[in-house]
C-alpha cells in the first residue's frame, strides 16, 4: 500500500533571500498547516542544512545571493542524497530560457509570482505525489514494460527515469536524441516510447512522425514530455500522432496517469 502524506507531515526547506518575502511564505505555509519550515537566504547554506537533515521538500526563488535557484536544484539532483527531494521554484521570471534548466532539472513545479495560499498548495500536494506514487499502475501492468526514454538533457533522462523506477519500471532504454531512439527501435521491441520535444539531430515530432510512418512499430504509445509553449508546434506533434503530451515541470501523479491511459489505448 502506497505510504500517505498530508501537508503537516512536510519539512520544508524555504531558500529565500527577503525577509518580508520569507515571512510572506512561512505565514503561508503555517496556514495551509506546515510548520516544520527551515528559512536559508543563501544556496551554499541551504545545500549544508540538506546534508544535515534532509527536507520533504525544498521551496526556493530564483535569485540568491551566491547562486541561482537553477543551481540550487542542478546541484541537488547531482547528489545522490538529495536527488528525490521535491524542489519547487516561486518566481516572477517568465522567459522560457531562464526557467528551462529548471524544467529540465526534474523541478516538481513553478510558482509564478504573485501567487496564492491555493497555488502554493496545488504545488506542495505535487511535491507530496512525487514522494508517494500512487497505485494507478499495479504490478502486473508494469512487470514486463519495456519503455525508450528520449531526451538529450541527462539531469531531465534521471528524473523520468527516477519516476518510471519508483512505478516499478525496471527496463528502461535511454536515447539522447530521436537518431539514437531510431536506432534503438529497429533492433528491439518496446511497450512505450517516452520523448522530449526539443532535441538536436532529431526533435520529438520528427520522432513521432518516423515512429508512426516509417517503423515497424508504428502503434507503439508515445508519451512527450516537454516544456515546449508554442501551440502550434504541439498541434503538429499532436496530428504526428503522439499518444499523450505532459508539460514540464513533471507532476508524478500526471504523468502515471498518462502512461496507464497509454498503454490501455
Amino acid at each position: 500500500m502506497a505510504l500517505q502524506l498530508s501537508l503537516g507531515d512536510l519539512q520544508v526547506l524555504l531558500v529565500e533571500p527577503s525577509h518580508m518575502q520569507a515571512q510572506l511564505v512561512q505565514r503561508m505555509l503555517s496556514h495551509l498547516g506546515v510548520t516544520r519550515v527551515t528559512v536559508s537566504s543563501k544556496g551554499e547554506e541551504a545545500l549544508a542544512i540538506m546534508q544535515e537533515t534532509r527536507p520533504s521538500a525544498v521551496v526556493s526563488s530564483l535569485y540568491l545571493p551566491d547562486m541561482a535557484g537553477t543551481d540550487l536544484v542542478m546541484t541537488m539532483r547531482k547528489e545522490e542524497e538529495l536527488e528525490q527531494v521535491p524542489f519547487i521554484l516561486i518566481s516572477s521570471e517568465t522567459r522560457p530560457q531562464v526557467l528551462d534548466p529548471v524544467r529540465q532539472s526534474g523541478a516538481c513545479c513553478i510558482v509564478e509570482k504573485p501567487f496564492s495560499e491555493t497555488q502554493l498548495s496545488n504545488a506542495l500536494h505535487g511535491a507530496i505525489d512525487s514522494l508517494c506514487p500512487d497505485e494507478t499502475l499495479d504490478a502486473a501492468q508494469v512487470e514486463h514494460l519495456r519503455v525508450l526514454l528520449v531526451d538529450d538533457s541527462l539531469s531531465s533522462r534521471r528524473h523520468i527515469r527516477r519516476m518510471l523506477e519508483e512505478m516499478g519500471v525496471e527496463d528502461i532504454i535511454e536515447a539522447e536524441n530521436g537518431r539514437q531512439a531510431v536506432t534503438a527501435l529497429a533492433d528491439t521491441m518496446v511497450d512505450l516510447v517516452v520523448t522530449d520535444y526539443n532535441m538536436p539531430e532529431m526533435d520529438g515530432k520528427a520522432l513521432v512522425e518516423y515512429i508512426r510512418t516509417q517503423s515497424w512499430q508504428g502503434s507503439v504509445p508515445i508519451l512527450m514530455i516537454t516544456s515546449e509553449q508554442n501551440q502550434a508546434r504541439l498541434a503538429a506533434v499532436e496530428r504526428a500522432g503522439v499518444s499523450a503530451i505532459c508539460d514540464k515541470p513533471l507532476e508524478a501523479k500526471g504523468i502515471r496517469r498518462m502512461i496507464a491511459q497509454s498503454l490501455m489505448e
